[in-house]
């Protein structure tokens, strides 16, 4: 069976896009770790497939590269809005969002971040504004839901920090039951310089919720102001939030190339 794909990124963030609106198609893990494969399979950090919704204009699902289906992706949903153009209102299992296809890239409105400590979720009650547990030089983080968890180290240069290593250990620590995502952030000038651990991918050239959780973490800490520039390896986002308000991320989204595979 062949089925057409979009190969797209956003800034470095890359993804497979299967639009299965109109032909259902069967994914598990391991068709997805095939697939994202980067010698063997298409490449790519983590596999979209669309589908259609009941309350939504479509519905997207995301698969990591390690083949575990997770609940949210910030760059992916800019994608996927560009690619759909105009308005639209995504469907994810981390909740509903609406986006606006602008130019190169889209505006996403990513929802409410959640700070409960079972909300994230946590294995035990604590203060998620800055978790009193660390890991190495790595200590205090706060910890925020935007769809799926984070937590936020804040340091003086985010590029010192072995993150390979680290990411990997505090990823699957026993406080996180449903592992996490690890952001290290810096402020210069008052821009946040961020790297990303993703879980399920490891290090990525940039990370569209963790910009979005880490600009909320250093808006809360009152170390920025809205709207926040988020340098990633990848390039820039642009991140707005206030108290009880939705988090609306912009950037940009890119089209590298379309193909055939067989499955």
């Amino acid at each position: 069976m062949k089925r057409r794909f979009r190969k797209m990124h956003g800034l470095g963030n890359d993804f497979v896009i299967f639009d299965a609106r109109e032909a259902p198609l069967e994914m598990d893990a391991d068709r997805a770790r095939a697939l994202a494969d980067r010698r063997t399979g298409i490449g790519c950090d983590q596999l979209i497939v669309l589908e259609r919704s009941e309350t939504a204009d479509v519905r997207m699902r995301i698969w990591n590269g390690d083949g575990g289906e997770v609940e949210a992706c910030g760059n992916a949903s800019r994608c996927v809005a560009w690619l759909l153009g105009g308005e639209t209102v995504i469907e994810t299992a981390g909740g509903t969002l609406r986006a606006s296809a602008k130019g190169d890239g889209a505006s996403v409105a990513m929802g409410r971040p959640r700070f409960g400590w079972n909300e994230i979720p946590l294995a035990y009650p604590m203060d998620t504004d800055a978790l009193p547990v660390g890991w190495d030089e790595l200590q205090g983080p706060a910890a925020v839901n935007v769809g799926n968890p984070h937590v936020i180290f804040f340091v003086e240069d985010a590029r010192a920090v072995p993150l390979d290593r680290l990411g990997r250990v505090i990823e699957t620590d026993a406080l996180f039951p449903e592992r996490v995502n690890v952001n290290v952030a810096s402020i210069e000038e008052g821009v946040v310089r961020l790297r990303v651990w993703e879980r399920g991918a490891g290090l990525t050239q940039a990370c569209g919720t963790g910009a979005c959780a880490t600009a909320v973490a250093a808006i809360r800490r009152r170390l920025v102001q809205s709207p926040v520039t988020v340098r990633l390896p990848g390039g820039v986002l642009t991140i707005d939030w206030a108290p009880g308000r939705d988090i609306v991320m912009t950037g940009a989204a890119a089209l590298v190339f379309e193909g055939e595979v067989e499955l």
